[in-house]
């Protein structure tokens, strides 16, 4: 059996866990990680100096390391089109392509999405400027979900208890970010995240996982990128 050479894109902790997962196949031999962090030598994967969105640069080290296929890691590679451009190159990559990968880039993309193919989700709308967000966001209540339109490195959503959080949430959100936002009825309960994988009509569903996403014990405060999960 011939041992693969394999790519890891990212440097965080969940790309650590992968890579090393990786490492541990009997049918794996490198396990590269770029741009990869100082804990991955540690397992035995090699961290390479090529930044995450150098995409030119990541398809030349995969053809010259004879890497038989590339996994993903950060949202914002996806979003960019990193599939795209490794699969025009004839390389294998796991992961959505940049279409594909919109649904988790834009949060009103993904609710559009949703109503358009009948999937239940909550009542929603979408705002270009602070002045209407501020006076629509009463409309549905409190407390209410307030969701920066694309990626925010899973710290782009607060949940607003009253109006004065709200409007204060609301101006913070419009000065420090561009793009919409989007208001959302919060909906109560326990969520979780399912993956499947998806190939030519067929379908595999992975074990489910909870992301614990507070900053503080108790599940209080501001999201974090992730706690954990």
């Amino acid at each position: 059996m011939t041992l693969q050479n394999v790519l890891v894109i990212g440097n965080g902790g969940r790309e650590f866990a992968i890579a090393k997962k990786l490492k541990q196949s009997p049918k794996v031999d490198h396990v590269y990680c770029a741009p990869g962090n100082v804990g991955m030598p540690t397992v035995g994967v090699e961290p390479v100096a090529i930044e995450e969105l150098d995409f030119a640069g990541l398809i030349k080290f995969a053809q010259e390391h004879q890497v038989a296929w590339t996994f993903v890691g950060p949202e914002d590679a996806l979003v960019a089109g990193i599939v795209d451009e490794f699969q025009t190159a004839g390389l294998k990559i796991f992961g959505p392509n940049a279409r594909a990968a919109q649904l988790e880039g834009s949060k009103e993309y993904a609710l559009s999405f949703m109503n358009k193919y009948g999937v239940p989700t909550a009542k929603h709308l979408a705002f270009e400027n602070e002045a209407e967000a501020l006076t629509h966001v009463a409309d549905f209540g409190f407390p209410v979900v307030l969701k920066l339109d694309g990626l925010a490195g899973g710290k782009g959503v607060v949940i607003a208890s009253d109006q004065a959080d709200a409007k204060a949430t609301i101006k913070e959100m419009f000065a420090d970010h561009t793009g919409r936002l989007v208001i959302e009825e919060c909906l109560v309960g326990p969520e979780y995240s399912m993956f499947v994988l998806i190939e030519n009509g067929d379908y595999q569903i992975l074990p489910m996982a909870q992301d614990h996403k507070r900053a503080y014990d108790g599940d209080k405060g501001p999201n974090t990128g992730g706690m954990g999960a």
